[in-house]
């Protein structure tokens, strides 16, 4: 039976080799065995070269290439092995590359993705020493890692680039890299030397702390990334212990020290007028409706809103519309759909033969509700407490407009006007009692259209929406003529 024993250095080339070699003589993958240097021999193994190529270069897919490059640094021994056993099998499956599934690339991707890492936390972790006289031409600098796999040669030329103008050697158990004026070279491993203090290791413990966000702490992430079998070898890693004893007492002391500096909307809400001494005693005017909506103070929404956005339209509509909240644009504008959603909105009204300038729109919470993300603020839906808050507003209006026709924009308007938010997709197009028994139409806020990032769905939900309003039209011609 062939085997192939690969040297430690130019392990990847040496394989190609033999690979291309056995593959042109046809032996099976069951008929060779493989090896890296004595430190992997094998029993009974008959130390047998395969015959020499009787062919050129064989094609493989490119995938293949990449993925073998990886996967020969790996320490399972039956890595070569398995190797070729694909290699074997694209002879015949030149689509092998492509299943997801097959349980043999399966394993030899995880190989691949180990090897990855390894590569990764070698070039994080590796930690040097100056070991020669710093008034040489080429200062001198030692390192000792221990990686899981064998992957300080293809390592070597980053460290090559990276330091090319010191000399330096990486010892691990496996291997040596030795670079001396700008040329690579390697030995046999050797066990841990005794390399000695380097000054420049305190100045990376004080850059280390300083760098420390301890209001960034996530120890299960940190020991995901720095793993602690890394840790003996890493000078850093002492400090860490009092870091993280310390990130809470840190972050802290952080905030109190932080400078505080006002929202881009602080001016708005500083220009708000102040809460009337005595709540105005008209409600059946609207101007005072909307000076009461905008001292309001029922619910916390009041605090970081620029104002209350009240209810806009004649107050002889036939129709009012009721929408969820203000957003960012009607809180700033102080007017119900002026955004990206009234925008829509608007268009759509146009397609369906609906004056707006006929119609009562208002919404169920009069503050707008947000997250702040970077520089912006994202709509937040408003809960049941703070719906309930608002409603007292809503009925007003209603009281005040006596519409023949309500129509729900959503479930947040669809709980305040009938008390349940629950299937408003189901229960779209259709009427449901409101208040002073006025009928209530119920469907969709425009905002669901704008969130739908499959354009095809957003196509057919917009022509549900226009459906919708088209009925809701309908219905209300009907209960003008009865």
């Amino acid at each position: 039976m062939p085997h192939v024993t690969l040297p430690k250095v130019g392990t990847d080339q040496a394989w190609r080799e033999a690979a291309r070699a056995c593959l042109s003589a046809r032996i099976p993958p069951e008929a060779i065995t493989w090896t890296r240097g004595p430190a992997e021999a094998v029993l009974w193994a008959e130390d047998e070269p395969p015959p020499a190529a009787k062919i050129g270069a064989i094609r493989v897919p490119e995938s293949f290439v990449h993925l073998a490059a990886q996967v020969v640094w790996h320490k399972d021994p039956e890595r070569f092995s398995r190797l070729y056993a694909v290699l074997w099998r694209l002879r015949t499956e030149p689509a092998l590359m492509q299943d997801a599934a097959d349980k043999d690339l399966v394993g030899l991707r995880q190989m691949e993705r180990a090897v990855h890492r390894d590569l990764h936390k070698l070039k994080a972790f590796v930690r040097f020493r100056e070991i020669g006289d710093r008034g040489a031409p080429r200062r001198r600098f030692a390192a000792w890692f221990e990686p899981a796999h064998f992957t300080l040669e293809p390592a070597a030329p980053f460290f090559a680039r990276r330091f090319a103008d010191m000399d330096w050697l990486i010892a691990t158990p496996d291997l040596l890299a030795r670079f001396d004026d700008g040329v690579t070279t390697f030995a046999e491993g050797v066990e841990k030397p005794d390399l000695p203090e380097d000054a420049a290791e305190d100045l990376w413990l004080t850059y280390f702390r300083n760098i420390f966000n301890p209001a960034r702490v996530k120890t299960a992430r940190m020991l995901a990334e720095m793993p602690k079998r890394y840790w003996k070898n890493l000078p850093e890693t002492a400090a860490i212990p009092d870091l993280l004893a310390n990130a809470e007492s840190r972050v802290r002391a952080m905030a109190e020290a932080a400078p505080t500096r006002a929202p881009f909307y602080a001016k708005a809400i500083a220009a708000r007028p102040a809460p009337p001494k005595a709540v105005v005693a008209a409600p059946g005017l609207i101007s005072a409706l909307r000076e009461e909506e905008d001292a309001c103070t029922r619910c916390p929404l009041h605090a970081q809103a620029t104002q209350a956005v009240p209810g806009e339209g004649p107050l002889d509509a036939a129709l009012m519309m009721v929408g969820e909240q203000p957003g960012d644009q009607e809180d700033l504008a102080g007017r119900p759909f002026v955004g990206p959603a009234g925008q829509l909105f608007d268009q759509i009204l146009r397609d369906t033969g609906i004056d707006r300038s006929k119609v009562f729109l208002t919404n169920a919470v009069k503050h707008f509700k947000y997250t702040i993300k970077g520089v912006r603020r994202i709509h937040a839906s408003p809960n049941s407490g703070e719906i309930s808050a608002c409603k007292w507003w809503l009925q007003q209006e209603v009281s005040l407009v006596k519409p023949k026709l309500l129509v729900a924009l959503g479930a947040s308007a669809a709980e305040s006007l009938t008390g349940s938010r629950d299937g408003i997709l189901k229960r779209r197009g259709s009427i449901e009692a409101g208040p002073d028994d006025i009928p209530v139409f119920l469907t969709v806020h425009p905002s669901f259209l704008l969130r739908l990032p499959d354009p095809v769905a957003k196509e057919l939900e917009t022509e549900k929406f226009r459906q919708d309003l088209t009925a809701a039209r309908e219905h209300l011609e009907r209960l003008v003529a009865a």
